[in-house]
């Protein structure tokens, strides 16, 4: 194995390919980063795998000798982005690898190729979307996933297919994200569903931003024994992740979406941010901000008369009853900046009753339900 490539893409391709590396393999190999040459063919070929997620990021290279070899993936992302702006040049020697850049000269002891495990196949392709609109829906959906491990099912992003429409959804019980999209299928009578990891599914869909579109491959079922698979072009090569699918039944949460509303009410998005996090500097941990919706516009408290309080009045247009509630600042402020709409719309059923947060082009235009961010009211004190 011999072959030149420019250093800032080998760099960007062994970072993305490590970045999921096991921080304690179960298997020595797996903290490898497999690199494969072939002459006239992918150029370079950069892969990890650690029996759930892999990854495989192809480069372009100009490339002297085929072969492949296994070395320190963390080490090697580690090196790369210590070197000069150079062309980098790496090589077998014996059990070694060597590369050079400009006068940077580092030695790598390789794994034994021949002892890592077989990537998984990339499953059929389902369809595809756009990079840009699949980025925006996967981190809007993300939002609200579960971040805790002893409740893996709300760790993961369902993905429902259903013809031309994907719904992505998450929830960690307190807040919801639905976003739904438009892709194009294989087939016009697609259907399929998938609970996938949604840390994978974030990482994936940042990573294929910068390509036209993205590739999903899925087979199995929806449960742990499926596997899925996203693909794009990126710099002249190809990026490919494939991970399996979170094994669990994923809550039926579509049901809680009230089907009407007592109170709407329209703010400016910037505007209510920046109110919720000074009025948040005097919350106590895991304490809500109070919410006052009236004909005066939104008032929102927070503090305690013996500690220190905020309150502020900000403008807002009010359909329907009044209203007092609470939520986490956080939770709220993590809703509101998914939303890429100036205004913000949150309708409500009753204080108790979780609130529905969509984006609005302006305060008199129909409202965008592409996106909806349902959040759980927090208990007031006093």
């Amino acid at each position: 194995m011999k072959f030149r490539v420019e250093r800032d893409v080998l760099t960007e391709a062994v970072a993305w390919a490590a970045r999921g590396l096991p921080v304690r393999p179960s298997i020595p190999v797996l903290a490898g980063l497999l690199i494969e040459t072939a002459e006239g063919g992918d150029g370079l070929v950069l892969s990890t795998f650690d029996f759930e997620t892999s990854a495989r990021v192809s480069i372009p290279a100009s490339v002297q000798d085929e072969g492949r070899a296994l070395v320190s993936g963390r080490l090697l992302a580690d090196i790369c982005r210590s070197l000069p702006n150079k062309p980098v040049d790496m090589a077998i020697d014996g059990a070694k690898v060597t590369l050079r850049c400009g006068s940077a000269t580092f030695t790598l002891q390789t794994m034994p190729v021949e002892e890592y495990p077989s990537l998984p196949s990339m499953p059929e392709a389902a369809g595809s979307v756009s990079s840009e609109v699949f980025s925006q829906a996967v981190a809007q959906a993300v939002t609200a996933a579960g971040r805790d491990d002893m409740l893996p099912v709300l760790t993961g992003v369902r993905i429902e297919i259903e013809g031309s429409q994907i719904a992505l959804l998450a929830t960690d019980r307190f807040r919801l994200a639905l976003r739904e999209l438009t892709w194009d299928p294989g087939t016009t009578d697609a259907e399929a569903n998938a609970l996938v990891p949604a840390r994978v599914l974030a990482d994936t869909a940042k990573a294929l931003n910068t390509g036209s579109t993205v590739t999903i491959a899925l087979s199995g079922s929806g449960s742990g024994d499926g596997l899925i698979g996203f693909e794009g072009e990126v710099n002249g090569g190809f990026r490919r992740t494939t991970t399996r699918l979170l094994d669990g039944e994923f809550p039926r949460v579509r049901t809680l979406f009230p089907s009407e509303h007592l109170t709407t009410v329209r703010i400016d998005r910037a505007a209510l941010v920046e109110a919720v996090k000074r009025v948040a500097l005097v919350a106590e941990r895991n304490a809500a901000v109070q919410l006052r919706f009236d004909d005066s516009g939104l008032t929102l408290d927070a503090g305690h008369s013996d500690e220190a309080l905020a309150t502020e009045l900000i403008e807002a247009q009010v359909k329907g009853e009044s209203i007092t509630t609470g939520f986490n600042p956080q939770f709220l402020l993590e809703g509101l900046t998914a939303i890429d709409h100036p205004v913000v719309e949150l309708a409500f059923t009753q204080p108790s009753k979780p609130a529905v947060i969509t984006g609005v082009p302006d305060l008199d235009g129909e409202k965008d339900s592409s996106f909806q961010y349902l959040l759980m009211p927090r208990r007031l004190l006093g």
